[in-house]
């Protein structure tokens, strides 16, 4: 009986621990599924039959906690690399680098009736949009939730151990997500991260009614939902211009250090791991001033003998190079007229004196994109406010008259 259970669940993808445990000595582990600890033991979906079963079964929940990890730290471009899925009673992670195919997601992420639960939804909300395609729809925020209550501390580990006495192991923070197999304490980690949002959505959910900010943090959470921005693909005038010493450089040092970057671009993405693994973007600058001419000279700049051993030749050649393009133009944004910059100044400070009251920070009040979109579109009526995104019905009734004023002239 036990062993035809575990062929069920094997043939679907959905696997516990003790299932496992009772097939281990006739199948071949997979170490993802060894790894899991015996006492928390959420379910592995590293197939499509077992993402579909999911799926289905998601369908009977209205309200569902969801948390993401990538592999920013390790590779050149991120993907997402591990979905953890809560509802009451099971705990879920799937795993996109088993799976090809994570389409059959997207209903319940889109859907306006099943409620979302993130801690700091902006990432997860992005790469999910970004790797996935998935448009979330009706989420809740449980640190903006804090934010809007005031909650000193809205850390996910901090909040964790306030309320339910748990201490995620913070050395999983930098973990790779895209290392194969999973470090079992990794998926603890990861398990807790969506494990107790749906408690903690439970009792914010009761805070914000008794402080009559519900209305508010429904407004927020729609607000995340619809201003979600995933970094384009052509961004390279960005990165370069963002280099830190950047603009202390002379035009010809510039045409080096923009050598140096697009070698550094290239020698990341084929060996796949962000840039600043391959050498820190302080010592390009660096480079591109002292322009040195031998290994001995890189060395005697201060680069690490391991790199000067790895990196040397093509670092030289770079910097000995005629064929220089020059860099991208840097992006500039236009400058506004004094007027606008003058209502989004009174619009501020308005905002830290509201905030200071409430003992929040600015940003609750409102975001500064809303306080651009005031001084510049200048909404005449409290019904225009309802135009402009980040106001809704809450923030319209309880700061439209101050808005319109501090905007009419």
């Amino acid at each position: 009986m036990f062993s035809d259970l575990c062929g069920v669940r094997l043939a679907i993808g959905i696997l516990t621990y003790q299932d496992w445990y009772g097939a281990l000595k006739t199948m071949q582990p997979n170490p993802i599924k060894a790894s899991l600890d015996e006492e928390r033991s959420p379910v592995l979906i590293d197939t499509q039959a077992g993402l579909v079963e999911l799926t289905n079964t998601l369908k009977q929940y209205s309200r569902i906690a969801v948390d993401t990890e990538a592999n920013s730290l390790y590779a050149y471009r991120e993907w997402v690399c591990l979905i953890q899925i809560s509802v009451p009673g099971t705990d879920y992670l799937v795993d996109p680098l088993a799976l090809d195919d994570l389409s059959p997601l997207a209903p319940m992420f889109e859907s306006p009736e099943t409620e979302k639960i993130f801690h700091a939804a902006d990432y997860d909300l992005m790469v999910l949009l970004r790797d996935l395609g998935f448009a979330t729809r009706s989420i809740f925020d449980t640190m903006w939730a804090g934010r809007i209550l005031g909650w000193p501390k809205v850390g996910l580990a901090n909040v964790l151990a306030t309320h339910f006495d748990v201490h995620p192991n913070k050395k999983y923070q930098r973990y790779n997500w895209g290392a194969r197999p999973l470090d079992p304490k990794a998926l603890t980690y990861a398990w807790m991260d969506s494990h107790y949002l749906i408690a903690l959505s439970d009792i914010q959910k009761s805070e914000l009614e008794a402080a009559g900010r519900w209305a508010e943090a429904q407004e927020v959470f729609d607000y995340l939902t619809t201003t979600v921005e995933v970094p384009p693909a052509d961004h390279e005038a960005r990165h370069f211009w963002r280099l830190k010493g950047v603009h202390t450089l002379r035009p010809y040092e510039l045409k080096k250090l923009y050598q140096l970057y697009l070698w550094r671009e290239r020698t990341a993405e084929g060996l796949d791991r962000p840039p600043v693994k391959v050498i820190s973007s302080r010592w390009l600058v660096t480079l591109a001033r002292v322009q040195p001419r031998s290994r001995g000279e890189l060395a005697a700049v201060g680069i690490a003998a391991s790199q000067v051993r790895r990196y040397g030749s093509e670092i030289l050649g770079a910097l000995r190079s005629d064929n220089l393009p020059d860099p991208p133009e840097p992006l500039r944004h236009p400058r506004l007229p004094e007027a606008i910059v003058d209502r989004f100044n009174r619009l501020k400070a308005w905002r830290k004196a509201v905030a200071a009251g409430r003992g929040v920070d600015s940003d609750v009040i409102l975001p500064n994109a809303v306080l651009w979109n005031l001084a510049q579109n200048r909404p005449g009526s409290l019904q225009a406010l309802l135009d402009v995104p980040g106001i809704g019905p809450w923030r319209q009734a309880t700061y439209g008259p101050d808005l319109l004023q501090l905007v009419s002239y």
